[in-house]
């Protein structure tokens, strides 16, 4: 039996703000009143700073991340239609196994796990498309299973400079909410994330945000679609409602959650997460570790994974971390099942919640047989955190 409050550092779901928690606790609204329409307008608007757009209309479907991915995908593409994707994670695969599921015929780029997407790559093959054959380019920004960010914008200029005319699809699931997000400066099209995760609420919402050129092609894609038809959900919004029952304990988590965000400021969110992050390889590298990223320019602000050492099983160490220690660490996947674990550092998180999961990590790392100095990665982190408090301090004294 476990004594005090787990602790939960997995990349997703997140730790739910007491506020956010408190906004659930609602009686069920009638969602064709005019009441909710006065709630939902407002939340609506809300997201797109969120998202980095003034122009983008914003769908809530309920479901996750992936069924916003598959409301991307069926709703503005049509069988048979040729894409370009890169696979360097698990859910960048997984993004590539539901585009052919849905049939199109996907061109895939593998890429080291532990790389970002090859913008440069997309480019050559984007110039050598002379037909205008390619009619989506997909990026996963922050690929969680990994903890490596790839360079949106770039990828922008690669199909500008292409003069190529394909749907930039962006999914942002582990980084909109606690990374920069700029959908209009990058051009995105359609940029998918979920409820659980930067935005501190409980799983339950897929958000999909579509450009005006994401909303024309709605009129000519020929998927099939009825639940996920976006069409119904905009018209349904404009009306303040859903056309089908929402998930309303979800949206009032997600109104105390983004009235959370903008109470700290996106500015100072992306910062913190930047600093806990850094954090975080700081005592990774104390440590005589290595993560996943290759390296520090594309390291994640929001995952660190992890490698063990040789004959250390990760499964291990979290399997020590939960059972002794409470304490919920994230899994390697795919490739990386039992050569690394992860920690998630986004949402509702400080400096003393990531020094937890970092000396939890140290005991449970030494036995699972790793050679750690207890201590050594949590004093990185602390003069880490500590010098990037001093500026602050002195800025505000």
């Amino acid at each position: 039996m476990h004594t005090g409050p787990a602790h939960l550092f997995v990349p997703g779901p997140t730790n739910l703000p007491d506020e956010v928690r408190r906004a659930m606790v609602a009686p069920m609204p009638d969602h064709r009143a005019p009441e909710f329409a006065a709630f939902l307008r407002p939340l609506l608007a809300d997201l797109a700073p969120v998202f980095g757009t003034s122009r983008a209309r914003i769908a809530l479907i309920p479901g996750s991340g992936t069924s916003a991915w598959e409301a991307a995908i069926t709703n503005t593409l049509s069988p048979g239609d040729r894409v370009l994707m890169a696979r360097h994670g698990m859910f960048s695969a997984l993004w590539a196994e539901m585009a052919e599921r849905l049939g199109l015929v996907v061109e895939c780029i593998d890429v080291a796990w532990g790389a970002p997407c090859p913008a440069r790559e997309f480019g050559r093959r984007l110039g050598a498309d002379r037909h205008g054959e390619i009619k989506a380019v997909f990026v996963t920004h922050n690929e969680t299973a990994t903890g490596v960010t790839s360079d949106v914008a770039a990828v922008r200029r690669e199909l500008d400079a292409a003069f190529h005319d394909a749907l930039l699809f962006v999914d942002g699931v582990s980084s909109i909410g606690s990374m920069p997000f700029e959908m209009d400066a990058w051009g995105v099209d359609l940029a998918v994330t979920g409820s659980q995760k930067g935005l501190m609420a409980p799983a339950g919402l897929g958000i999909l945000a579509l450009s005006p050129k994401a909303i024309g092609a709605l009129d000519t894609a020929r998927s099939p679609r009825s639940f996920f038809d976006v069409r119904a959900i905009l018209a349904a919004h404009e009306a303040g409602s859903f056309p089908h029952t929402p998930p309303a304990t979800v949206l009032h988590a997600l109104r105390a959650a983004l009235d959370r965000l903008a109470a700290e400021t996106l500015p100072a969110v992306f910062a913190r997460h930047r600093r806990l992050a850094e954090g975080v390889r700081a005592a990774v590298a104390a440590w005589g570790l290595s993560t996943v990223a290759e390296h520090p320019s594309f390291a994640s602000q929001t995952v660190t994974a992890i490698r063990t050492p040789e004959g250390v099983d990760a499964r291990e160490v979290i399997a020590t971390a939960r059972t002794r220690y409470h304490t919920f660490l994230g899994a390697g996947l795919g490739p990386l099942s039992g050569r690394a674990f992860r920690i998630g550092h986004l949402g509702d998180l400080n400096e003393g919640a990531v020094l937890a999961a970092l000396a939890v990590s140290e005991l449970a790392l030494a036995e699972a047989g790793a050679r750690i100095a207890f201590g050594s990665g949590v004093a990185a982190a602390q003069e880490h955190f500590a010098g990037a408090a001093a500026p602050c301090l002195a800025a505000a004294a």
